[in-house]
């Protein structure tokens, strides 16, 4: 899609009152999902940004960019790693280090960490996500083969043992491409395959589909000043441009997932803008991740500690869903599947199971 043009999804209709009444736009072919009375259409040109509201019925007098651009926002997405995106899907951590912000060392020892993904499969986790190294704010790099040894004997011992999808949460080929032969189904980097440059090269070969997530530098400094002209708009520009050099490497579209990296490089102001305008990321025509579990955010707006923000870590996750997000990352599975169904089941959606 040329730059400049976006569209973000407005005035969110319930299932139960769209249909032949009140015509809707839906997101990524999500049919019991978000429903929307309008598309916003922004354009940006040289600093200058335009928006107009459009409504269902006016989509065909649209031009042919415009056009193509709700399509991709509309079609619905591929399956990842065999699991259907018909509903929103729990990822929970595991966290395999001595320094996470969340549970620092809790389940560095392998033991720790596989039983710890299972009890989060057993409260409905679709995915677990491993990671070796702690990407938090003013986080020191670890070297692959200390990586290695922290995840791969989780990997190894859960594709055993789980029915979930296992993720790998690394920055560095040599790490991908060891935990894919133990078993991982997904790969998650938070650099979206920029940290390592054999990374785009080796995600392609593995023919795994990729989480790419933004981030603007790199953990040790990315919360030193980060600044943008328009964060959600930009934000998107440079997950597009990932999203592009996937494809020309080889990644289809239909393996990619977009994350916009919240506390990653961003501002409370920042992360607040993004998760406000989360839909807006359905334009790149790929699946949706959002990861604000925990997060400092929720402390610098409220004064919680980490271990306390689980309230608003349920209220991210919730204005999420609304916008259509199809993968939740969470630290907290079963409380996160709890308020899922309620949710769902208040709004004549069809509740996730517990």
């Amino acid at each position: 899609m040329p730059k400049g043009i976006y569209a973000r999804p407005v005035g969110r209709i319930e299932p139960s009152v769209r249909g032949s009444t009140m015509p809707a736009l839906t997101l990524a072919g999500q049919a019991a999902a978000p429903g929307f009375a309008a598309i916003e259409l922004i354009w940006r040109d040289e600093g200058e940004t335009r928006r107009r509201l459009v409504r269902p019925d006016e989509v065909p007098a649209l031009d042919p960019v415009e056009q193509a651009l709700l399509r991709r926002m509309c079609e619905g997405r591929a399956d990842v790693a065999g699991l259907a995106l018909d509903r929103p899907r729990i990822m929970g951590v595991v966290n395999v280090t001595p320094d996470s912000f969340s549970d620092g060392g809790r389940y560095l020892a392998a033991d720790a960490a596989i039983a710890h993904a299972l009890q989060l499969e057993a409260e409905g986790a679709d995915i677990l996500d491993i990671g070796g190294e702690s990407t938090r704010p003013g986080s020191e790099a670890a070297d692959a083969e200390e990586e290695c040894r922290r995840v791969l004997p989780v990997i190894a011992a859960l594709a055993r043992r789980s029915r979930a999808r296992l993720s790998v949460d690394t920055r560095k080929a040599e790490v991908m491409r060891r935990a894919a032969l133990e078993g991982a189904h997904i790969i998650n980097d938070v650099s979206a395959l920029t940290h390592d440059p054999l990374a785009l090269e080796t995600a392609a070969g593995l023919g795994l589909p990729v989480i790419l997530m933004h981030a603007q530098g790199e953990p040790k400094t990315m919360q030193l000043q980060p600044h943008y002209e328009d964060v959600v708009l930009d934000v998107y520009d440079e997950l597009g441009d990932r999203v592009a050099a996937c494809e020309r490497a080889g990644i289809p579209r239909d393996r990619l997932i977009v994350d916009p990296g919240i506390g990653f490089g961003k501002t409370l102001a920042h992360n607040l803008q993004l998760l406000g305008a989360l839909g807006i990321l359905h334009g790149l025509g790929c699946a949706v991740m959002l990861g604000a579990s925990r997060k400092s955010f929720i402390g610098h707006l409220t004064g919680a500690e980490t271990a306390d923000r689980l309230p608003g870590s349920i209220a991210a996750a919730l204005l999420g869903v609304a916008q259509g997000v199809q993968i939740l990352r969470v630290h907290d599975v079963a409380a996160t599947r709890q308020a899922l169904a309620v949710w769902q089941g208040a709004l004549n959606e069809t509740p996730t199971p517990c």
